[in-house]
């Protein structure tokens, strides 16, 4: 039982620092647009919420908690 929680536990913080790093993504996007390595970035947090990978973490909605976030974040 405690094998199965520490994987919810894991996987869960991956989840949680891929959210705070989009987050810290799109809020240096919305004061300088025009940054290539912070879109790099977005990017590929992008592919991440689209995975097969978090697939494998979460029954989440990648493209759901992508468009809460940035309806969060750019509100």
């Amino acid at each position: 039982m405690s094998d199965i929680r520490n994987y919810d536990d894991l996987a869960n913080a991956i989840i949680l620092q891929a959210v705070k790093d989009y987050r810290v993504a799109l809020k240096c996007l919305k004061k300088n647009p025009g940054d290539r390595d912070v879109k790099a970035d977005r990017d590929a947090i992008e592919r991440f919420f689209r995975s097969q990978w978090y697939q494998a973490l979460t029954d989440v909605d990648g493209d759901k908690l992508i468009n809460a976030l940035v309806r969060e974040v750019m509100a």
